[in-house]
């Protein structure tokens, strides 16, 4: 897997993500994993800022033999995760390689250039933060729901939604034949989880929560092509769910794996009260 961090010059904030991307990784211990970086309108062979190469050597990653890149082909068919430094950065990678997965930090990441060390280190310090639960999010497994999970999807169902199930209830879903419950783990830290049932041959999804802190970090996508495969290899028909009309962001992750809209449920949720669309995505054709 590779991993490329993209700013505009290549000099200040994804020379920093990919000096402490390479830091956490080997303090890991972790391998399969590259990191390059480049910028999208780079002078080939600049140096790193000199704060840039003190925020990162502050927290142990020496850049001092960094020398720019220009976005390029050869850099994007390499590429397995683009990490764009804002959503302009993204929309600009869009245009170029439009089937590139890439993620942009919530909020992004203010350019430091110009700044004193101050603002540099706490560029480097945000980069280490998101780099962090990217990892985590890069290298997590996706398990069935066990007892060691109970406690933990609790706590995160009462985080994400106003009616959340109970621990009493999560826990009956290990042993009920219909359900089928997955969560996403990273050293045994609970990242999210979805829980399906199937009747019939007809997959519904009844939730899937990520925690915030971990959001737009590709975990709910994984969660989806779990839940989906295994309900193919069930020989379901289809995979169904219900989305608050107003949650945007869910409708378009949903939309982009190929649920399609099929009808709505009037005043659906409560607290507050809010219409939900129906959404499902059929197997029919497909190999199973």
């Amino acid at each position: 897997m590779q991993i490329t961090f993209i700013c505009t010059g290549n000099t200040c904030r994804s020379p920093m993500a990919q000096g402490i991307c390479r830091k956490i990784l080997d303090d890991r211990g972790i391998d399969g994993i590259t990191v390059k970086s480049c910028g999208l309108a780079a002078f080939p062979g600049d140096c790193a800022s000199p704060n840039a190469i003190k925020a990162a050597a502050k927290l142990g990653a020496d850049i001092s033999a960094h020398r720019s890149s220009q976005i390029s082909r050869y850099i994007i068919d390499e590429t397995d995760v683009a990490v764009c430094m804002t959503e302009s950065h993204k929309n600009a990678l869009k245009t170029v390689a439009p089937d590139c997965r890439i993620l942009v930090p919530s909020g992004g990441i203010t350019d430091p250039y110009g700044g004193d060390e101050a603002v540099y280190d706490e560029c480097a310090a945000e980069l280490k933060a998101y780099i962090e639960k990217l990892i985590d999010a890069l290298t997590m497994k996706i398990l069935p729901m066990n007892e060691t999970h109970i406690e933990s999807i609790a706590e995160l169902e009462k985080r994400c939604f106003s009616a959340p199930w109970s621990e009493k209830g999560i826990k009956e879903e290990l042993d009920n034949e219909a359900a089928h419950f997955l969560a996403a783990v990273s050293s045994d830290r609970l990242l999210g989880y979805i829980g399906v049932h199937e009747v019939c041959g007809e997959a519904y999804i009844d939730n899937i929560a990520v925690q915030p802190e971990y959001r737009r970090l590709g975990i709910a996508d994984n969660l989806l092509k779990s839940a989906e495969d295994g309900a193919k290899s069930r020989n379901c028909e289809f995979i169904s769910l219900e989305v608050r009309k107003s949650n945007f962001s869910a409708v378009a992750l949903y939309s982009k794996r190929g649920y399609s809209a099929v009808g709505e449920r009037k005043n659906f949720y409560t607290n507050p009260q809010e219409d939900a669309i129906i959404m499902t995505l059929n197997f029919g054709g497909e190999d199973k």
